[in-house]
């Protein structure tokens, strides 16, 4: 149901952001759902179905916005917290959005750096630190707090770079993954175990060998760009 375009009728208020409705569309008749947006809303639109919400008392129902307006988990959640007798237990959203960095440590020895590979749990491959934006976090913020989170690394984030990596990895599901170039203090990792099984320190001039994905073969290229412009 995720992303199925829909007719909406819009039949009460629960908060500012948040009203009750009903859906029709393909495969779907006058099906109750709730509507979230950020500056409200005609009686009867045509809308997106952005998430599914399922509560704690195994009922679910489709969460609808306007076609152009894209919201996050963290968002959508806080709309629903205004169900003051429903508790929310899982939610499957449409668009998600992560932040991270791509790491670089300079050797004071040779002069030469070398950039941070992480493997996830539920990875295959290597790549960067990211992770989800919480509510109310800007994608630096995020980025830094999911570097903190999953290395221990204290990092500081370099002026004028900034990459998107846009993919669909779960049929409709549309992720996007923002990352910023940032310096690392130390090169000292304590990996968050729950999260990365394990981690590399590759020699800047060989990261994209240790990378499968084109698109993390795309940044270190802009990253080896960007040293050399700014001279770094």
């Amino acid at each position: 149901m995720i992303s199925t375009e829909v007719n909406v009728t819009v039949y009460g208020a629960i908060s500012d952001n948040l009203m009750s409705g009903y859906i029709t569309g393909k495969g779907i008749q006058n099906q109750n759902a709730y509507i979230v947006t950020r500056k409200g809303t005609q009686e009867n639109f045509v809308g997106i179905v952005t998430a599914v919400a399922q509560f704690t008392d195994g009922t679910q129902r489709p969460v609808v916005a306007m076609k152009n307006e894209i919201m996050y988990e963290p968002e959508i959640r806080e709309k629903l917290s205004a169900l003051r007798h429903m508790e929310l237990e899982k939610i499957s959203c449409l668009y998600e959005k992560s932040c991270g960095a791509v790491i670089l440590y300079k050797d004071a020895k040779t002069n030469e750096y070398s950039i941070l590979l992480v493997k996830n749990h539920n990875g295959r491959f290597y790549s960067f630190p990211k992770g989800h934006v919480e509510l109310r976090e800007n994608e630096k913020q995020t980025a830094i707090r999911e570097v903190k989170e999953e290395t221990d690394l204290d990092v500081e984030i370099l002026d004028g770079f900034r990459e998107v990596s846009d993919y669909c990895p779960f049929g409709k599901i549309r992720k996007r993954v923002v990352f910023f170039l940032a310096v690392a203090k130390s090169n000292r990792i304590k990996i968050q175990e729950s999260e990365i099984d394990s981690y590399n320190w590759v020699p800047l001039k060989e990261a994209e060998k240790g990378c499968t994905y084109d698109n993390d073969r795309r940044i270190i290229h802009k990253v080896r760009r960007y040293l050399s412009e700014h001279k770094i």
